[in-house]
């Protein structure tokens, strides 16, 4: 465990209790805005309450405030919208294929219901253009608006219902992340592949067609309106033409001078009244303008008897419910939320989700059909001055006169001045700009918008936006599966790592690989994970010199989680790297995947002292170690490695090792070996009971050497089979320390250092100098590293003396505790001309 120089240490307590874990995980998982912060510190339960009851219902709020200032501000903004409402109302419904007077009715209860439970100020309730068609085209495939009007609007209000239902129980349980998954690109694509067709369907009122066809695709549409070339008619196209031309005129000037946003907003009932007294005046219908005809007096009818969930049409109404209500949702939040980052407010998209179902829930009641919030009413809305939901009261209260005293009178609106009101509204929603500053930014994301754009447009519009959506999710899954990994460098004059290729100017440390991981680990990237770090491994040998890299530091602060796959392949990852003579380090895992190292005792695997805070701490240990292995010898060149890119060696040659300095005074006599002489063991050597002194054994996976010091005694091949075989069951394939009853064996612990250690003896020593001839001691435990400076002190298996840093100045010790009586001390041991098994 290593400790910065301001004294801070790695964490390595003990797991949060499942039960906090739990309790932070659905926290972060639905509800990131913490909605209970404004009333957690309240004293009382009737405060407490009182503030509960203020977030639910936002109205309780806002309410208490309210001034005849803001009254002034939004009485100007709800007459002005509702001078749009109607016309739009009108004109939707027609594009639903419903009876037009739906359109007035569904924006009179809805604007209600969301004045009272919306956290939006400046969202204006109405009825949408892309959701009517929607439900034109899925309804209208299982009951026909013409042959079958009345099932055909009970139909639509069970949709209704279905929508709110769906909307609702999203917003209740916080499962906003799925609206999520409509992207902007998705919804930009959409909303033009929408308009395109909307706009050429709009060529049977422009032309006074009277029989058109109901599939939305444009070359249905085309093919339609070309083959009934016959019936156009030029008064009506005139007409249309010119009522176009001036809505137009009114956003130009808009768009020049946003004060007279006002003289856009008017436009449209400008256009309705005109139509209404030219086609009065004219007797339209006998010069083929066609008008809506008869619109009923009198405020919402009940609705909620009408409701139908047949069987034979439930799938229908499902369908259109899910599908709608999405689109509904995502695009009434985003325009929602664009409006409030504007006064830099916020929104609760959860609450909003409750308030759009609410309302349409009572909507599908009081016959209305689906409403959100539509981007052109909420403009005129914003700019209007509007200073809170207050001005969707006002709409209502106004198309509330409208419907009791004023609705015989729009019966006389021309449907061609509808069609160019729609035609207007929908050239607005065709963002030419934003599709090419798509193309410019992100080509994937341009491709997920053309995808809806032109699924919507040349086949269905429940088809473009699966297609779209389902080209967002495969982005998704390729940054999860395929995460962005990079190499560390450290930036000039700094403690900061930054990636190399952003900031060529970064240094590296030789001999040190940093990498950045920066996505979760999971069975689905595990194995890209593992194969992409070895080929930063080779692909940095390849790039230095000598082709040495010494240790792997993995950077880790981008990893929000792990699952056990994870863990195995990183324990997968360290073990190959160890066997090719690399270390492995951590760099900051967070605390999910602390939690779970430590669980699984990955923490143990690969040693507290290989995981940093930081990654310059991380490299500061490495090179501090490097220098204190600089009498360790390089790799020979000569050296063959089997190499694959997931099991980097599956057997390789066992190096020999030479000692230059004293370990224990037992084995000061092997000081007189040749230079070139494997360090071996005196005999003799029983295999009956396996009395012997010690063994040096190195096992590289697959491959197994004893060495002996008698070369007059060499052990023959079938004994070293025997011998293999009876000490399969204890070796661990890595090469670990090994001991198993009186059996001690040391293998290289890593590849930097190896060990020769303990001594299995008889109790009587005399017997001990006579049979082994050999002096040694029995150990009580495991020989300890000790500082002679600080008295630190660690075991020899889990802290051996080269691996840990030391700090400048300080030397050590080694201490052995005898079976019986005293401890003694021996010098820690100086390991040189080691042959090391080559690098990847």
């Amino acid at each position: 465990m290593g400790s910065l120089k301001n004294g801070q240490n790695v964490n390595f307590s003990a797991p949060r209790p499942f039960g906090k874990r739990l309790k932070s995980d659905l926290k972060e998982t639905f509800f990131p805005d913490d909605p209970f912060r404004q009333f957690r510190d309240e004293r009382g339960a009737m405060h407490r309450a009182k503030k509960g009851f203020q977030y639910f219902i936002p109205i309780l709020d806002w309410l208490p405030k309210y001034n005849l200032n803001m009254f002034k501000y939004d009485l100007l903004a709800g007459i002005t919208i509702t001078s749009l409402a109607i016309p739009q109302g009108i004109s939707y419904a027609k594009l639903g294929v419903l009876p037009p007077i739906i359109g007035l009715y569904s924006s009179f209860v809805p604007p209600l219901i969301y004045a009272v439970f919306g956290s939006s100020k400046h969202l204006a309730v109405g009825t949408v253009a892309a959701c009517s068609l929607l439900i034109a085209e899925t309804i209208g495939g299982v009951a026909s608006p013409e042959e079958e009007p009345t099932l055909y609007l009970h139909l639509v209000f069970t949709a209704t219902f279905v929508t709110g239902i769906m909307q609702a129980v999203l917003g209740f349980l916080r499962l906003g992340i799925l609206v999520d998954f409509l992207s902007h690109s998705t919804i930009l694509g959409f909303m033009g592949g929408t308009a395109v067709i909307i706009c050429l369907q709009q060529l049977k009122g422009i032309f006074g067609l009277t029989h058109f066809t109901s599939k939305t695709d444009v070359y249905s549409v085309l093919h339609a309106v070309f083959s009934l070339r016959k019936e156009w008619k030029w008064e009506s196209a005139v007409v249309g033409v010119i009522f176009l031309l001036f809505l137009q005129f009114t956003r130009y000037l808009r768009n020049r001078n946003p004060k007279l946003f006002w003289v856009s907003a008017m436009a449209p009932m400008v256009t309705v009244i005109i139509g209404c007294l030219f086609a009065y005046f004219i007797k339209g219908s006998q010069h083929g303008i066609l008008t809506v005809g008869h619109l009923s007096k009198g405020i919402n009818p009940i609705s909620i008897h009408f409701l139908n969930f047949d069987s034979k049409y439930l799938s229908a109404v499902v369908q259109t419910g899910l599908i709608t209500g999405l689109v509904a949702l995502a695009e009434g939040i985003a325009i929602g939320r664009s409006f409030a980052i504007m006064k830099n407010e916020q929104i609760d998209g959860n609450k909003e989700m409750i308030a759009f179902g609410l309302m349409n829930i009572v909507g599908s009641f009081t016959s209305c059909y689906l409403t959100t919030g539509p981007f052109s009413k909420t403009a005129v809305n914003f700019n209007a001055g509007c200073r809170t939901a207050m001005s969707n009261v006002v709409m209502a209260i106004f198309m509330a006169l409208t419907l009791i005293f004023l609705a015989p009178v729009f019966s006389y609106t021309p449907l061609v001045a509808l069609s160019a009101i729609i035609m207007s509204a929908m050239l607005g929603l065709i963002k030419y700009e934003e599709m090419y500053h798509l193309l410019k930014v992100d080509k994937f994301d341009f491709c997920i918008c053309m995808a809806a754009f032109l699924g919507v447009a040349f086949l269905s519009m429940d088809v473009g936006i699966m297609l779209s959506v389902g080209l967002a999710l495969l982005r998704a899954l390729l940054y999860m599966a395929r995460p962005a990994t990079c190499k560390l460098g450290k930036i000039p004059n700094s403690s900061l790592y930054r990636d190399v290729e952003q900031y060529p100017n970064a240094t590296r440390t030789h001999g040190i690989i940093v990498l950045q991981l920066g996505s979760p680990i999971y069975y689905a990237n595990s194995n890209y994970i593992r194969e992409r770090i070895f080929r930063w491994v080779r692909d940095e040998q390849g790039d230095s010199k000598d082709g040495c890299v010494e240790h792997v530091l993995l950077e880790l602060s981008g990893v929000t989680s792990i699952d056990m796959t994870g863990i195995e392949t990183l324990i997968e990852i360290r073990r190959s790297l160890q066997a090719n003579g690399i270390q492995m380090g951590i760099v900051n895992p967070r605390i999910v995947v602390m939690e779970k190292m430590i669980a699984s005792e990955f923490t143990k695997t690969i040693g507290k002292e290989n995981i940093y805070l930081s990654v310059d701490e991380g490299v500061e240990r490495s090179v501090c170690r490097k220098s204190l292995l600089s009498n360790v010898a390089k790799p020979t060149p000569s050296s063959k490695l089997y190499r694959s890119s997931s099991l980097p060696t599956l057997c390789q040659t066992i190096p020999s090792f030479q000692i230059s300095d004293t370990i224990v005074p037992d084995l000061q006599h092997h000081r007189s070996r040749s230079p070139n002489q494997s360090f071996q063991i005196p005999p003799p050597f029983s295999i009956s009971d396996f009395h012997y002194s010690a063994a040096l054994i190195v096992v590289p996976r697959f491959a197994a050497q004893i060495c002996y010091s008698n070369q007059n005694h060499p052990l023959s091949l079938w004994r070293k089979m025997i011998l293999l075989i009876l000490l399969a069951p204890f070796l661990r394939l890595n090469g670990n320390f090994i001991e198993e009853k009186r059996i001690a064996i040391v293998s290289s612990l890593s590849s930097d250092i190896a060990f020769v250690t303990t001594h299995s003896r008889p109790a009587n020593e005399s017997t001990f100098y006579k049979n082994y001839k050999l002096h040694g001691h029995k150990f009580a435990n495991y020989p300890t590293i000790e500082c002679r400076n600080c008295h630190k002190q660690g075991h020899i298996l889990e802290n051996c003396p080269i691996r840990p840093v030391r700090p400048p100045g300080h030397s050590y010790k080694l201490k052995v505790s005898p079976k019986s009586g005293s401890s003694f001390i021996v010098p820690v041991a100086t390991l040189s001309n080691i042959t090391t098994p080559p690098s990847f």
